[in-house]
């Protein structure tokens, strides 16, 4: 079983042009073609916290269905951290990750049904203090570890980690491996690998990849990231 997974911060759907544009997220979506997809920023941050992509559109325009966490009725996901799942995907489970913040932070965990295996996913954007992306860490690692089944899974979303290695990524031990896509930040000319892939020992890579391209150099400060797993046969 092969499913490409991508991460996608849309900053709010306002590019480097300063223009909110949700068509061009959706149009970059479609770029990617992804089977899941995590955002971050998908919500607007003050008010009602309304959704920048509007749900009809994904319906109508993309193969996804957003993951409903039920929360706030405008928005897509919790904290601006949404999942979307492509539609002959099912979706089994679905719940917020409770992170430590002091900023508006948050992660979103679902469990897929596929291919007679069901996977976990869970979307995170975590803070811009070194020590509070590794509690945050610990929160994800502890709620995913709490879960009653264990199944393979995959964590992805913006980490603000500057990094390269050690880190908040100290906190990932033997059962993790992360995967570095590649430069996603900012997307102009991209020096720092914010944007990043993490996967449990059970998935095989095929490859990773940031999606480059002129609407994705546009669209958000963000290019998307992806990686290509596959998993044994039981």
């Amino acid at each position: 079983m092969e499913l490409t997974f991508a991460s996608y911060n849309i900053h709010k759907a306002v590019g480097v042009d300063r223009r909110r544009d949700s068509d061009r997220i959706l149009a970059i979506l479609s770029e990617i073609d992804a089977d899941v997809v995590a955002l971050q920023e998908a919500d607007r941050r003050f008010g009602r916290r309304m959704s920048v992509l509007p749900l009809e559109a994904i319906h109508e325009r993309t193969p996804y269905e957003p993951v409903a966490m039920s929360l706030k009725p405008d928005s897509l996901g919790w904290h601006g951290n949404a999942l979307l799942v492509r539609r002959n995907i099912d979706i089994v489970a679905a719940a917020p990750v409770p992170l430590p913040v002091l900023e508006p932070r948050g992660a979103v965990r679902a469990d897929l049904a596929v291919g007679g295996r069901v996977v976990r996913v869970v979307g995170m954007h975590l803070d811009l203090s070194g020590l509070r992306r590794r509690h945050q860490i610990r929160s994800v690692l502890d709620h995913v570890g709490a879960c009653d089944e264990h199944c393979p899974t995959v964590l992805m979303g913006d980490l603000n980690e500057w990094a390269s290695r050690g880190g908040c990524f100290r906190e990932f031990g033997a059962h993790w491996r992360v995967l570095s896509p590649g430069r996603s930040f900012p997307s102009r000319r991209p020096v720092a690998q914010l944007d990043r892939i993490i996967i449990s020992r059970e998935w095989q890579l095929v490859g990773t990849t940031v999606h480059h391209s002129a609407l994705s150099a546009k669209g958000s400060d963000h290019l998307p990231v992806r990686a290509t797993l596959t998993l044994p046969k039981i």
